[in-house]
């Protein structure tokens, strides 16, 4: 599925650290690795320095790997410019680290990092990096709604991801409380909430074992962000790969949105995958 993979780079460590993500990636699939640098007008030199600096050290490392590698520095704007070489290349899935500010600022749209999951025609994993030294990640929380969109991307995203790094993959979901008239909350044993699994998790672990990805389930009744912060936390999790938002402005601010949440929270690295490609 994965056959060109781009991974955009800036004068910042977390996004050397994203793009490595993306080296171990398409050493996984066998694809070709793009490496892009977009100078923004009035950069530094040094930054100019620490940028360029980056780009050589992946094209090194990607090199001694064996993967096909090419180096594409532009200047001009961001998005703009990586959405040409996107286009221009058939780039099947871009990589880019979040910045401060997807952080800071609630309902992130106007961001680089939005701005390239909602523009790019390709697929978009959004790199939040929390942990600078610990790039090989060996359990992977995937933390999934009832109903699942684009699942066999997600499936093979998932599953690369681990296979590249040898790594355990745990199923995580959030389901609502349920309450018995008079009685307040009902407490179900985990085999009692292993049987109201939905259709869609289940679908997405037999894609797991297809791969033949070390996997466990698990589920926790509770409020969703909330509940994938304390997993995580409390497990030791190093990586969560979670899937984008697909609620609108009114009801992110209504509703609240549980991966802006997590964005802001996480106690480990997160990527937020935008997919558009189907197997």
């Amino acid at each position: 599925m994965y056959k060109k993979i781009l991974a955009a780079v800036n004068e910042h460590l977390n996004s050397e650290i994203s793009a490595r993500y993306a080296l171990n990636l398409a050493n996984a699939c066998g694809a070709k690795l793009y490496i892009c640098f977009i100078a923004e007008k009035g950069m530094s030199v040094s930054s100019l320095e620490k940028a360029e600096d980056a780009v050589k050290r992946l094209f090194i490392d990607a090199e001694k790997m064996g993967i096909a590698v090419e180096g594409i520095t532009e200047t001009g704007k961001p998005v703009e410019e990586i959405n040409k070489i996107a286009r221009h290349e058939g780039i099947d899935i871009a990589f880019a680290s979040t910045r401060r500010e997807d952080v800071e600022r609630r309902f992130y749209t106007g961001t680089v990092a939005r701005n390239l999951s909602l523009k790019l025609s390709c697929s978009v994993a959004l790199v939040r990096v929390v942990h600078m030294g610990r790039i090989h990640p060996k359990d992977i929380l995937i933390p999934l709604k009832a109903r699942i969109a684009s699942m066999q991307e997600r499936a093979y995203f998932t599953a690369k991801m681990a296979g590249c790094f040898g790594s355990k993959v745990f199923v995580f979901h959030a389901t609502t409380p349920i309450t018995k008239f008079f009685h307040g909350e009902m407490h179900l044993t985990p085999a009692q909430w292993e049987k109201r699994l939905p259709e869609d998790i289940s679908e997405f672990i037999e894609h797991m074992k297809r791969y033949k990805v070390e996997i466990e389930g698990r589920l926790s009744p509770g409020a969703a962000a909330k509940s994938i912060t304390v997993e995580a936390a409390s497990r030791r999790h190093d990586l969560i790969i979670m899937g984008a938002s697909e609620r609108s402005m009114l009801s992110s601010i209504l509703r609240g949105n549980p991966v802006e949440e997590v964005l802001r929270e996480t106690p480990c690295d997160l990527i937020i995958l935008k997919p558009r490609h189907e197997v």
